[in-house]
This record gives structure tokens, sequence and C-alpha cells, in this order.
């Protein structure tokens, strides 16, 4: 699939290139606005916070490009990229798409749930960081780095399926006000249906996207380096991006919130589980991710998860800023 959209793009002139990005831009928007429908309409039909459908559902079908894309790394003999990714897209999950969202609008907070789902992601950052560290060198841990079990794939996955028995339980939990009763018509099948068409759309136009970029980018004879710490790096999270701040235009913070978090949980117990429990001598983790790539997600973690218990309510614009910050003090340390 990859080699054909990448001669598909490379055999249409630069202004058919722009005619593509510009139609995967319109399809991405299109598809986002009825991801985010027919997902509060499910929430009010059912009842169910926005927050735990946002975190699941919604995070599950955004995550999908990160899932593929670390799988196929791992099983073609590059297991640093699988983790790598994984790891990556908790960062810009967290420092870029909240950051962004809470300056688009307001990003209600859940206690109830933020409380549990977002000290289980913090707690699992802090896990996948043990379960990578060489405890019988520690001393090489900065320059060696370690490596992320394969046994530990297999949990990780048996945690996945624990998560999401939990979030129904904590559904069953949280009381929301849902404003008026939903009056769209169909059944929950059909919104389901219209939910994986609005994931479809996002997810494919976004794929397309990123190659037509790419091309154009090569075509005007932007150096590779840049290309591969931003266009890559960037795409695999352009579903979650474009999926939180449609949602919180919309007001429906709370689906964001729910996205970003569920994400990031998917990230490290599928994404970093499911790739390492496909390759036989695990995940290598180099020393660069104990010098800067694990402590960026501790630490954006951690900004969002004081400024959860400070702000209460909603997220504020500081702590926007400050997860943008925080990025770009990453991707700044990352590009030397």
């Amino acid at each position: 699939m990859e080699e054909l959209l990448t001669e598909f793009v490379q055999d249409l002139p630069i202004y058919l290139l722009l005619v593509v990005i510009a139609v995967c831009i319109v399809v991405l928007g299109k598809g986002a606005d009825v991801l985010v429908d027919e997902a509060v309409t499910l929430s009010i039909r059912h009842g169910i916070s926005k927050v735990i459908i946002g975190a699941t559902i919604v995070s599950l079908g955004t995550t999908l490009p990160e899932v593929m894309i670390s799988l196929m790394s791992a099983i073609n003999g590059k297991p640093d990229m699988a983790l790598g990714n994984a790891i990556g897209s908790v960062i810009c999950d967290t420092g870029l798409i909240l950051g962004l969202a809470t300056l688009c609008g307001k990003v209600p907070i859940n206690l109830y749930l933020m409380r549990r789902q977002g000290l289980l992601c913090l707690v699992l950052g802090f896990l996948v960081i043990a379960v990578c560290l060489p405890f019988s060198n520690l001393s090489s841990v900065f320059v060696g780095g370690g490596r992320f079990p394969q046994i530990i794939g297999f949990v990780f996955l048996g945690l996945l399926a624990g998560y999401l028995w939990a979030s129904v339980h904590w559904a069953k939990n949280v009381r929301e006000d849902f404003g008026v009763e939903s009056h769209e018509k169909g059944s929950t099948a059909v919104i389901f249906v219209k939910i994986l068409i609005g994931l479809t759309l996002v997810i494919s136009s976004s794929h397309l996207l990123i190659h037509a970029v790419e091309e154009t980018a090569i075509r005007a004879q932007v150096p590779q380096s840049i290309i591969a710490a931003t266009l890559v790096a960037f795409g695999t999270s352009l579903p979650e991006l474009v999926t939180v701040v449609t949602a919180v235009r919309k007001g429906h913070g709370e689906l964001a919130i729910g996205n970003v978090v569920g994400a990031d949980i998917l990230n490290i117990l599928l994404v970093a589980g499911a790739s390492a429990s496909v390759t036989p001598g695990g995940l290598l983790a180099s020393g660069e991710f104990f010098t800067l790539i694990f402590p960026a997600m501790i630490g954006l973690m951690l900004i969002f998860q004081v400024s959860t218990f400070i702000c209460k309510t909603h997220l504020t614009k500081s702590t926007g800023i400050a997860l943008l910050g925080g990025y770009a003090v990453y991707l700044l340390l990352s590009s030397f």
C-alpha cells in the first residue's frame, strides 16, 4: 500500500499534487465532522460520557495508523522505530495536540475520570520506562539504552483488555449533562457505521495528504532530514489532531480530552505491546530514549496531570502554552 501511494504521488505533476492536497484537507475536515457528530450522538443516546467515548471508540480508531506503522516496523526488523513511533505519538498527542486543543476552545475536565484514566496514563508511562531498563547494567543506560522484552508485550496486551473493561465500569459511574436528547434517526448500528465511515475518511485522507505533502517538499528541495523529523513523525498523529480540534470547536471538549488520554494509553499498551509481542528480541530502546524521549513523555504527562488538579473544571490556555512550550523544547533538543 505504501509503495502504491508513493508511486501514485510521484507520477503526478505539481499542479495535481496541489489539487490532491486541497481535496485531502476538505475530506479530512468532513470526515472529522462526521466522526465527532456521530460519537456525540452515541454518547447522548446511550448516556455514556463523551470522555469515555473519546477514550475508547474514537481513540481506538485514530490510533490505527500508529498500530499499523509500528507493527510493520517491528515485523520488518526495525524495532527501534516501532517503540519510537509509540512513545513519540504520546509526546505529540499530549504536547502538541492537547496544547492546541486548549487554545482552540474550552476543554472541560471530568475529575472522576481524569483521576483514573489520567493517572493510569502516567503510571503506564513510568512502567514502560521501567520495563526497558537494563537492570543487569544500569550504568550503561544513557549510552547503550535498554530493551522492551517480548514477554512484556503480551503483558501489556493483557493490561489493554483490563483497561477496556475498566472503561466500561467507569462509564457506569459517570454523571454528565447530556443536554437535549438526540433526535437523529437510525439504530445504534447505523451510528457505528457512520463512525466507521468518519474514521476511514480521516485516516485515509491523512495518509494520502502526508504522502502528497512529502512529495511536494521533495520537489521543493526541502532536506530529507527535515521531512523525516516533521512530516513523517507528525503524519501518524494527524487523525487525532483533526478529530480533537474539531471536537473542541464544536463544543465537545470532553470528547477531545478523552481522545488524547485514550490514545496515549493505547499507544503504550496496544502499539508498543503489539509491536513487542511480534518481535522475538523485543523492542530496542536506544540511549536517546533515556536521555530525551522518555523524560519528554513524563514531563508533558506531569504538566497535564498537575493542570487537571489545579484547574479542576477545565484546562486553561496557560496549560496549553505550557504543553506547547514543552513540545517545542523537545523538538529543539531532538534536532541536536
